[in-house]
């Protein structure tokens, strides 16, 4: 019986889980995997647009190619190109004259890509200062609970099996042991309480629906931009330049007007399409950001159902999705790999459904007495055992 009885403390010893809630503040996720995706893409992509625009103009100069008289030399065919890309004005000719159109979009749009990039990082960064450190605390509070739940089941254990070893009568050991799982002794209600409370809080739902429906309104204005600047000056790569002005508004040599041509237009309609269609795509997962709070992880409530005080699935406990509740549990799933309970739970959850026992097994407790060998059908059958004739 000793020997018995040593094997089962050693096999329930082994079950608990380390403390490591030193180390767990660096590894905490506190940002979803998709989030974080968005972010990158939506800073990134024109950042790196922005870079590869800078870059050409940075190789080539002057984004621009004017075509004076024959007679300009190669300083006066500099100035020309020099003035016409500082004053990207084109003037079109009418019945009443002409007409000036400022082309200066063409000169400030990688500028603009640069005001789009930190524009997109606005809702990150509003995330990261405001919300991020009350979201952390908490999950460091309930990651730290669940598992000591998950531990306080697993010395719970323990003690029946040690109680029931130095019991001398059996019946008396099982009605108590009933008594108490009828009065829920072996239940510690903080966390079920906490997180039935965390449904009343709309806090992070509400930063969080806030933090998608900006980058929404910012894609959206993004696009509105870029559309206009395609209707506007995008499908215009030539102007007529004035250039008689100061000192050569009285030479009677030089034209009033000179045509140049925007070499750098087509790398633009590049980068705005590539933007445009990238932010575009990106629409449809910042709904499925938002439609994820409209339903509960009920895989991860099933699975900590098996703790004792976390029936809050099975007493119908939950309303509706759209919580702080529910964004906890998304974060949870998140950080799975520092909910050490986690993983020992789901194999549990698997033994549970598959065991012909499965209606007495509630909580951990009650599996870990199965497995140590501590239930009330193997004590019967222990019993029955004992009592047969030899």
């Amino acid at each position: 019986m000793s020997i018995a009885r040593t094997a089962a403390e050693y096999m329930l010893s082994d079950s608990l889980v380390p403390d490591t809630r030193d180390s767990r503040l660096k590894g905490l996720c506190l940002e979803l995997p998709l989030d974080r995706t968005i972010k990158f893409v939506s800073v990134g992509l024109p950042l790196l647009l922005v870079s590869l625009a800078f870059a050409r103009e940075i190789t080539l100069g002057i984004q621009i190619t004017c075509f004076p008289p024959s007679n300009f030399s190669i300083k006066q065919s500099g100035y020309v190109d020099t003035f016409c890309w500082d004053s990207l004005i084109h003037h079109e000719f009418d019945a009443d004259g002409f007409e000036e159109h400022s082309l200066w979009i063409h000169k400030v749009f990688p500028y603009l890509l640069l005001l789009i990039a930190v524009t997109m990082y606005l809702p990150a960064m509003l995330w990261k200062y405001i919300v991020t450190p009350a979201l952390g605390s908490e999950l460091l509070f309930i990651i730290d609970e669940l598992d000591k739940s998950y531990n306080r089941s697993i010395r719970l254990s323990q003690h029946i099996l040690h109680v029931k070893q130095t019991c001398a009568d059996p019946l008396l050991f099982r009605y108590q042991l009933d008594k108490a799982r009828r009065q829920r002794y072996f239940e510690f209600p903080l966390l079920e309480r906490y997180l039935a409370c965390k449904q009343c809080s709309y806090y992070l739902v509400g930063m969080y629906i806030l933090r998608n429906f900006l980058l929404l309104i910012f894609i959206a204005a993004t696009c509105l931009y870029l559309v206009y600047f395609h209707l506007t000056v995008f499908f215009q790569n030539e102007f007529s330049c004035y250039v008689k002005t100061g000192l050569l508004f009285e030479d009677t040599t030089i034209p009033d007007f000179i045509q140049c041509k925007l070499t750098s237009l087509v790398i633009f309609q590049l980068v705005s399409v590539v933007n445009g269609a990238i932010y575009v795509l990106m629409v449809p997962l910042l709904l499925f950001n938002l439609l994820k709070l409209c339903c509960w992880d009920k895989r991860f409530l099933y699975i900590y159902e098996m703790l004792p005080a976390f029936d809050l699935l099975s007493r119908k406990m939950l309303s509706c999705p759209i919580n702080d509740l529910n964004v906890i549990l998304l974060f949870l799933r998140a950080n799975i790999n520092e909910l050490k309970s986690f993983g020992r739970l789901s194999v549990l959850c698997a033994l549970r459904d598959s065991t012909s026992a499965r209606r007495e097994i509630d909580t951990v407790v009650d599996m870990m007495t199965v497995v140590a060998g501590s239930s009330k059908e193997q004590d019967d059958s222990a019993n029955n055992t004992a009592k047969r004739p030899a």
